[in-house]
């Protein structure tokens, strides 16, 4: 480890590149909301990001899978678009029940209900992406996932 210092003092640097901590902070703070959320490791809470992360790309018109990725710290951004189809030629999910199913898949052996790890990932989003942004995404979703993701009053 190095340390790098900031006009507050110094600190210590696990990669000895100030973006690169600052991105592995924020997805490791991502990750520990979704833990606490669903009471699960920190393993589980990757396994349910990346599922509703890619089920939302999946599910989003091409600019706006891009505005949101724009807002994800970097880290959390190549999940995002990890094994994604860059041609538009996506999957359009369009049920709740699709959206959970598609979910549940890319949970592979995680003991999480997929309808608890849409809502703990849509929870962080809301808390760290601009309000705006989500209710972008949101606005995109079928009424039967905007109810799953944010109850029945929207």
């Amino acid at each position: 480890m190095s340390l790098m210092f900031r006009s507050s003092g110094a600190t210590m640097s696990t990669t000895g590149l100030a973006v690169f901590d600052e991105t592995i902070h924020k997805t490791n703070a991502w990750l520990k909301e979704i833990s606490q959320t669903l009471d699960c490791d920190q393993h589980g809470s990757y396994q349910a990001l990346r599922a509703v992360l890619h089920c939302l790309r999946d599910r989003l018109i091409d600019d706006e899978v891009t505005h949101l990725g724009d807002q994800l710290p970097m880290l959390v951004r190549g999940i995002y678009y990890q094994a994604g189809d860059r041609q538009g030629n996506r999957r359009r999910i369009r049920s709740r029940e699709e959206f959970l199913a598609r979910i549940a898949a890319n949970l592979a052996n995680a003991s999480i209900e997929p309808e608890e790890a849409a809502r703990a990932v849509f929870q962080v989003l809301e808390n760290h992406v601009t309000r705006g942004e989500a209710l972008r995404v949101i606005g995109e979703l079928p009424h039967d996932i905007r109810v799953l993701l944010r109850g029945p009053h929207v």
